[in-house]
């Protein structure tokens, strides 16, 4: 059964401006704009309203009552301001929070009651804050966000309704409760129907006729007959495990035990539907109304709640817990199936091979960045330079296959550079070469093996290549760019080392 909570701040705009100004705590003002060539009362804070002071008269009207009354700027979108913050820092009683411009919140308080010992603890705790720092508010709880909303505004009874007793609750109430029309409302009036038990039993052609379609409808959202949807300010993200706090935590050891909590909750779902995060985030919400967050990435899809650990204990330190931390949400945006991704990463046969060089990988990459992990696959070109391509994702597929029938150097040099060499014409291997200043007298050669160019790329000479080894036992992979001629004498260069 849903749960739903509404917050009524009844001074929004003048406690904002208590709390940016706390000497006004004790003063009677208003905040007044410019109407139709007059400067209405927008807003009185409370110390105005005992006075007799209320939205919609006339500053000229409210200073004749009170001479000293306070008149600041009335700022239209700083409702909405408010609110969004506000309700940015409710996200840690529910993931469920939603504006109800002007002056309102709605909280989807479903499964998050018993985390306070019952919806009185949970509502006394929100109320309390609210109160706490600087908020004149009202709530209501009920199965649904229209009773809800009736009974935070118009009911001076308990503010929890039970579960299935909304209409009970609703009876006494003005039709104003149900948020209705100004016209609908009088004409309830006019007829002497001043309670929503004056007309609830009455037939539904009648109500439709003599009121329209409006009031049955807004009477069914608040009994439950229609369900009533809210845009939360935060989506829920569908992979999301959260656990507060009794007492707020502020030390590296206590985090590491509740985001294990978390890990441990959220692998086990992923595990049960065979599937794996690519990329989690933890936040973390402090008592003083801020968050911290850090987050991981993972080069394949991940449950193991052990390897995800580690990955995130290298940015523990970072969390500044302040006065301490109350609530900690895992979120994983990003899910992959499982299966699927462990076949297709390198073809590697077996689980364990994967998620061994997955999780090294990924922990390669926590510690030293996304720069430092690439990978090659083959291409179909002559060059060696040309003959890879980098991997966009470390799960793309090869188009062609490595060529092994020929030998090839473990390192390879991005481009060729130019080496001087004395050599026999026309085809012999150089006896020496110079490489950054250094002679290499040599003393194996194997060669020539030549590679031409792909003419339908570009025009040039061939290459033969020699692999050659030098007195100290090094072994290089050099070439001769185009063979000797009467007039010409080629060009020699290293493209490669063997180990």
């Amino acid at each position: 059964m849903k749960r739903y909570i509404t917050i009524w701040f009844r001074h929004l705009l003048t406690d904002r401006q208590i709390l940016r100004a706390p000497e006004l705590a004790v003063e009677p003002f208003v905040l007044a704009a410019k109407q139709k060539n007059r400067i209405v009362v927008m807003a009185a804070n409370q110390l105005a309203e005992k006075l007799g002071i209320e939205a919609g008269m006339v500053v000229a009207d409210a200073r004749a009552l009170l001479p000293s009354l306070q008149v600041l700027d009335y700022d239209p979108s700083a409702s909405g301001e408010m609110l969004a913050a506000i309700a940015e820092w409710a996200i840690r009683f529910t993931p469920l929070v939603a504006i109800d411009p002007p002056d309102g919140l709605i909280l989807d308080a479903t499964g998050c009651a018993h985390l306070w010992g019952g919806e009185v603890g949970y509502l006394k705790d929100i109320m309390a804050r609210l109160k706490t720092s600087g908020y004149d508010v009202r709530a209501g709880v009920a199965d649904t966000i229209a009773a809800a909303w009736a009974v935070s505004r118009y009911s001076r009874a308990f503010p929890i309704i039970k579960p299935g007793e909304q209409m009970q609750a609703l009876m006494p109430l003005p039709p104003n409760a149900l948020r209705l029309p100004r016209e609908i409302v009088e004409k309830l009036n006019k007829l002497g129907l001043y309670q929503i038990k004056s007309f609830i039993y009455m037939p539904a052609s009648a109500l439709r006729r003599r009121f329209g379609q409006i009031l049955l409808d807004q009477l069914g959202k608040a009994l439950g007959h229609h369900q009533e949807t809210f845009e939360p300010v935060r989506p829920v993200e569908v992979y999301q495990e959260r656990l507060p706090s009794l007492e707020p935590i502020r030390t590296a050891t206590g985090i590491e035990i509740a985001l294990q909590k978390l890990l441990e909750k959220l692998c086990s779902r992923l595990a049960k539907e065979d599937k794996g995060l690519r990329q989690a985030i933890l936040t973390c919400y402090r008592i003083d109304g801020e968050t911290r967050q850090i987050e991981i990435g993972t080069n394949g899809p991940s449950c193991s709640a052990g390897h995800l650990f580690k990955l995130f204990e290298l940015k523990i330190s970072t969390i500044e817990p302040a006065l301490g931390i109350e609530l900690f949400v895992l979120d994983a945006p990003v899910v992959e199936e499982l299966p699927a991704a462990q076949k297709a990463l390198w073809r590697l046969n077996g689980r364990e091979k994967h998620v061994a060089i997955a999780e090294l990988l990924d922990r390669l990459v926590a510690r030293a960045g996304n720069d430092i992990v690439h990978r090659y696959l083959p291409a179909e070109h002559h060059w060696p330079e040309r003959s890879v391509v980098e991997a966009i994702s470390l799960l793309d597929e090869a188009q062609t296959y490595w060529k092994i029938d020929q030998p090839r150097p473990v390192a390879l040099l991005p481009a060729p550079e130019r080496i001087d060499v004395t050599a026999p014409v026309p085809d012999y291997p150089p006896m020496l070469f110079r490489y950054k200043g250094e002679v290499h007298k040599i003393r194996r050669a194997d060669g020539p093996d030549r590679i031409e160019q792909e003419w339908w790329l570009s025009d040039g000479l061939h290459r033969d290549y020699y692999s050659v080894e030098d007195e100290r036992g090094y072994r290089y992979w050099i070439f001769r760019l185009g063979q000797y001629t009467d007039d010409r004498t080629p060009e020699w260069f290293i493209h490669g080392f063997f180990a």
